[in-house]
């Protein structure tokens, strides 16, 4: 175990360089002293064994005394409470490692460093490469730069600098890897927040400065490097067929999964894993490549052999991990899971733990702010879980199955049980202090959740993972593969969603010491390691599991698929469905009308992205994503900002436009893109119908500066949408309508354009408010509260999605949360 031992004292001196003030050269200066006294030992003892022992034997009797003998048993006895290296040279290693942490640490007072300008209350502008793709979030975009030179604004001299710069910029703008930009804004030191300290999860990607709300110019394009470009250019094209293969909330775990893209996950999704404690699931992490490496490994052992098949799965690891852009987090999780695959197949502790070790300390003498990472602990602490305890917990089982079943059975029976449980136990038992200790919650459900889940994960990545490839070389075959793999993910999610609204499932621990995760590791490891062998005899066969046949799963695919037609079939009647769409402080409209004929139209898109995806993809058929009209109501950027990140996922056959085509940065933007994709939108004007089929139509009634007043009409249902009021349609139209069954608030609820007077004239049997439950603007105003204090109220603050499905005659209203 030397090479074990060395690396836990290379990373101790990181961790301990982090506590200790003490600068690169003092570091070097101690072990260079404690290796100096040690060699000055060794030769002092050389001396004493050849000289002065040597004049004992020439003058004494040497039999009676034998100092070379009692020299020899002392060292053998206290041989045993020593580590298997001298002590001095495990000194050296901490000090390297507190060296290199220290060499690691930026130098502010050079002047060369973007910091050096940081919170100086001056305009800058900075030229720079920008290293990674754009991180699109709902509201705006992070751009990650390494910084190249700098200039006060109004000066025309640059400086040369060095260091990465985050800057917060616009969501909408088509920026790539590789483009060189100016950046124009206020250079600024990450914040500390309470309970969050945002400076130094910043620092640990040497990133110190930040630029918040840049003004961003595109100097040149295609300067980095070609090989990553490419990457980026597969991982792009990867994405955008998964969106277009699946529907939402489906495509964006699949990009989670596939491609390591969280970004467009809902958050009510995402919290359901996180509740649930499979989120692992959804990253591509250490814990999730480990799970998928055992996996991979039973699969390909049993068709090549042990070690044919565990060196093919190793290469499938590889494969993924370039697939999904070999990031420095995919490539670690990567790298702990080629180790635990290892470490099963030699199926010894020692061999794993030593290169566990060792990839560790190799990764922290990279980037010592690995330590830190959560991933990284996470991938670390799973990957130790699994060496110590998956394969002796699936033999333990084995063997307690032996005892009552023939030796073939008891293998299967075991390797299924190790697969879909134990090893998920052995994973969650040394990463449960650290989940605790970071994100302050303990799922009760996980025990529950893996097993149901984990079962399936190796269909959804192959599946879905072939759907993409298939796609790539001709898209109808990669919609084959993708019916075949859809039931899956839906089953993925389903379950998830169900078991995180048990509760009770996930209890808030709040914040937990540091003190009492060490003591449990302490507690666990001393009776890992004082035990000689684990206790086989006590095990218990927890789980029998049987093979699924084909016949099974091909009824339960076809089962899924048909269900969802079935489901997406025209029923005659007309739905009208406020999406949910707002953030958590922007409020906007998006609403999706079906028409008797099965026809569907998107009228606004709210602020958004990734919540309209997910709306929209739970609601279109499988079959045929399309919108038949996309209408813009109100071009102002909360209530389209969402639509120029799903038009590829959900094309408009035709766009029908209403108020300035340049009204707002989503607006230009938006148009750039229909304009790429050689659609040309209809621009409204008052009295214009849209024939929805079978009768319905949607008439504007009023087309203006700021968008459009429509109407929705059915036999006897009419559905009045002001998304693009102003004070003179407000004025003219009241005069000519007649009351409605359901009314929109305009604005969010916004008094001025929803007066009392307004509401009386038509009277409605529901009112529909689309606001966010934090809105910036203090959004509905309590004027227009209590003015609808006497009507049905349906809000998505607070019900979420609302719906409205007539015959024409009758209303039947359905919502999210009551």
């Amino acid at each position: 175990m030397p090479l074990l031992w060395l690396s836990l004292c290379f990373l101790a001196g990181v961790l301990l360089a982090s506590e200790l003030p003490l600068s690169d050269i003092a570091w070097l200066a101690l072990g260079g002293l404690v290796l100096s006294l040690w060699l000055l030992r060794k030769v002092f003892q050389r001396i004493y064994r050849v000289y002065v022992l040597g004049l004992v034997r020439l003058f004494f009797n040497p039999i009676s005394i034998h100092p070379t003998q009692t020299y020899t048993r002392l060292v053998a006895l206290v041989s045993h409470a020593r580590p298997p290296l001298p002590i001095p040279i495990l000194l050296v290693f901490i000090t390297l490692g507190g060296a290199r942490y220290q060499l690691d640490l930026p130098d502010f007072s050079d002047p060369g460093l973007i910091a050096r300008y940081n919170d100086l209350g001056l305009t800058f502008q900075v030229e720079g490469l920008l290293v990674e793709p754009p991180d699109v979030r709902d509201t705006y975009t992070n751009l990650r730069l390494q910084a190249e030179r700098i200039r006060l604004v109004g000066e025309e001299t640059y400086q040369p600098i060095r260091g990465l710069l985050l800057a917060r910029v616009s969501f909408s703008g088509d920026w790539r890897y590789g483009d060189r930009l100016s950046l124009q804004g206020e250079l600024v030191t990450p914040p500390v927040f309470e309970g969050f300290s945002y400076r130094d999860y910043l620092y640990r990607q040497e990133i110190y400065s930040v630029m918040d709300w840049a003004r961003v110019e595109t100097i040149q394009r295609g300067q980095g490097s070609k090989w990553l470009s490419a990457i980026y250019a597969f991982r792009g094209r990867a994405l955008s067929l998964i969106y277009r293969l699946y529907p939402d909330p489906e495509a964006s775990l699949l990009a989670g999964i596939l491609l390591g893209v969280e970004s467009g996950i809902p958050r009510d999704v995402a919290q359901a894993f996180r509740d649930t404690g499979t989120a692992h699931i959804i990253a591509i992490s250490g814990f999730n490549i480990t799970i998928l490496a055992g996996l991979f490994s039973k699969v390909f052992s049993r068709l090549l052999g042990r070690w044919r098949g565990a060196l093919v799965a190793g290469i499938g690891i590889a494969a993924y991990t370039l697939l999904v852009g070999a990031g420095a987090s995919v490539v670690r999780a990567a790298i702990m899971g080629g180790l635990s695959l290892f470490a099963r197949q030699v199926g010894r502790r020692q061999d794993g733990l030593n290169s566990l070790g060792f990839t560790a300390a190799a990764m922290a003498f990279h980037d010592p702010f690995v330590l830190w990472d959560v991933s990284f602990q996470l991938s670390f602490a799973a990957t130790l879980g699994l060496v110590l305890y998956g394969t002796p917990s699936q033999r333990a089982v084995a063997a307690v199955a032996g005892r009552v079943l023939p030796p073939a059975s008891a293998q299967r029976m075991a390797g299924l049980v190790g697969e879909y449980f134990l090893f998920t136990l052995a994973a969650q038992l040394t990463t449960l202090p650290i989940t605790l200790y970071h994100f302050q919650r303990l799922s009760l459900s996980s025990l529950i959740a893996n097993p149901l889940i984990l079962p399936v994960q190796p269909a959804v990545m192959i599946l879905s993972g072939v759907a993409v490839l298939l796609a790539m070389l001709a898209f109808p075959l990669g919609q084959i593969a993708a019916y075949l793999a859809w039931p899956f993910v839906v089953y993925t999610i389903r379950m998830v969603e169900f078991l995180g609204r048990i509760p009770g499932g996930a209890l808030a621990l709040g914040e937990l010491s540091l003190s009492w995760i060490v003591l449990f590791y302490l507690a666990l490891f001393t009776l890992t390691f004082a035990a000689h062998r684990l206790p086989v005899e006590r095990w218990r066969a927890v789980l029998r599991a049987a093979r699924p046949s084909l016949v099974l799963f091909g009824l339960g695919v076809t089962t899924a698929l048909v269900w969802r037609a079935a489901y997406a079939v025209p029923d005659g009647r007309l739905h009208l469905t406020v999406l949910d769409v707002s953030t958590a402080s922007l409020s906007g409209d998006a609403l999706l009308i079906q028409t008797p004929e099965g026809r569907y139209l998107l009228v606004g898109g709210g602020p958004s992205a990734p919540a309209l995806s997910e709306a929209l993809g739970r609601r279109l058929p499988l079959n045929h994503r399309q919108l038949d009209y996309l209408v813009i109501a109100n071009p102002a950027d909360e209530h389209i900002a969402a639509l120029p990140g799903i038009l590829e996922r959900f094309p408009p056959n035709q766009v029908v436009w209403a108020g300035p085509t340049h009204a707002s940065s989503s607006a230009r933007y938006l148009q750039s893109i229909l304009s790429e994709a050689g659609m040309q939108p209809i621009p409204t004007q008052s009295g214009q119908t849209l024939d929805l089929g079978n009768g319905a139509i949607l008439r504007v009634l009023s087309a203006n500066a700021r968008g459009a007043v429509l109407q929705l009409e059915w036999r006897n249902f009419s559905a009045l949408l002001p998304m693009g009021m102003d004070t003179e349609s407000l004025q003219s139209l009241p005069d000519r309508l007649a009351p409605v069954t359901a009314l929109l608030l305009a604005e969010s609820g916004y008094a001025p354009l929803n007066p009392p007077a307004w509401l009386e004239r038509l009277h409605p049997q529901v009112v529909l408010l689309s606001v966010s439950p934090g809105d910036h603007h203090g959004l509905p105003s309590p004027e227009t509260l209590e003015a609808v204090q006497d009507y049905t109220l349906l809000r998505t603050d607070r019900n979420g999605w609302i719906e409205l499905t007539t015959d024409g005659e009758q209303m039947w209203v359905e919502v999210e949360k009551r």
